[in-house]
């Protein structure tokens, strides 16, 4: 069974990264996109020459032909074009964050246990073997007891029209890629944290650009740092009683480096494992397709974005409160 694809709207992320990817996936076929520019569809059609273009979003969701929807508009309409694709009998692939706070995703959740169909965040590193390979060293007790996290993500832009910097649209370093640290820390070890303990938060046009945040959860802390104003960066770090495994390209893997993993144990044992040729948005893509057919469960649920965004919302409640 072939998934029929459609996007709704040419950002420049779908056009690089999740178009490619779904056209590029077994099983899927890019055949729809809603767009009223000609220029931007063109550079979809560079690689999809069979697309059928629409120049509205509603249009794409009347499309009889379409299957599947992926979301990649501005953080603030997530929650609305998402409900409308599964009322429209549409599964949906939504980009990160799926809302603003959590108990907007309570009514997602709902609509898509009445629908039936797939509905999930695109939450891209949860396919990836790396983080696979990261939980269950931790399980087996690779490094020992854990004790620590470190987690870092960081982009420059100065652009302080793009919609990163606007809070009506869901900006902010946090719910940009706070995701990542927050959520890949949840997806490693399997826990939530029990308490925020500290928040350093800088804000610009009412949006935090730097965040550094602290977490107690339990056995183990975890410190997060998020920026989109300061030179590109990404790592991930366990520490254990007995050891530590770092990541050197966590979220960007192939982009920003190499997949890389290194184990160090207290014995003195150095363990370098690499994955160079894994495209993690077309792991996206299948692992979709797989949830759609019935054959396997998808690895990222909207009740793990959910549980993701009460973190998130639990550190803007610390930072407000003082």
């Amino acid at each position: 069974m072939t998934i029929n694809w459609a996007i709704l709207g040419a950002s420049t992320f779908a056009r690089d990264q999740m178009g490619p990817a779904i056209h590029a996936a077994s099983g899927a076929r890019l055949a729809a996109l809603g767009t009223s520019s000609a220029d931007k569809a063109a550079a979809f059609r560079a690689f999809a020459p069979d697309l059928t273009v629409h120049d509205s979003y509603d249009a794409v969701l009347a499309d009889n032909d379409v299957d599947a929807v992926y979301v990649p508009l501005p953080n603030h309409l997530h929650i609305e074009w998402a409900q409308k694709a599964l009322r429209a009998g549409k599964h949906v692939l939504v980009e990160k964050p799926v809302g603003l706070n959590a108990a907007q995703i309570d009514p997602l959740i709902a609509l898509r246990d009445e629908t039936g169909l797939q509905a999930a965040e695109a939450y891209m590193i949860v396919h990836h073997p790396q983080w696979h390979r990261v939980r269950h060293l931790l399980a087996d007790g690779a490094i020992g007891t854990l004790a620590h996290v470190e987690g870092f993500f960081a982009y420059n832009n100065p652009d302080l029209t793009n919609v990163r910097y606007d809070p009506a649209k869901g900006g902010g370093s946090l719910p940009d890629i706070g995701v990542y640290t927050i959520g890949s820390t949840r997806f490693a070890t399997g826990k939530d944290p029990i308490e925020i303990t500290h928040t350093d938060i800088d804000m610009l046009n009412g949006v935090d650009v730097r965040a550094r945040v602290s977490a107690r959860f339990d056995g183990f802390t975890a410190h997060w740092v998020t920026a989109m104003n300061i030179h590109g960066a990404q790592h991930m770090t366990f520490h254990g009683e007995d050891g530590t495994i770092h990541l050197s390209a966590p979220f960007n893997a192939g982009a920003f480096g190499e997949a890389t993993l290194v184990l160090e144990q207290s014995d003195g044992a150095r363990r370098v494992e690499r994955w160079p040729q894994v495209r993690q948005y077309v792991q996206q893509v299948e692992a979709f397709g797989a949830a759609v057919r019935g054959d396997t469960p998808f690895a990222w649920t909207l009740e793990d974005a959910r549980a993701t965004q009460r973190v998130i919302d639990s550190i803007y409640a610390k930072d407000k409160s003082g």
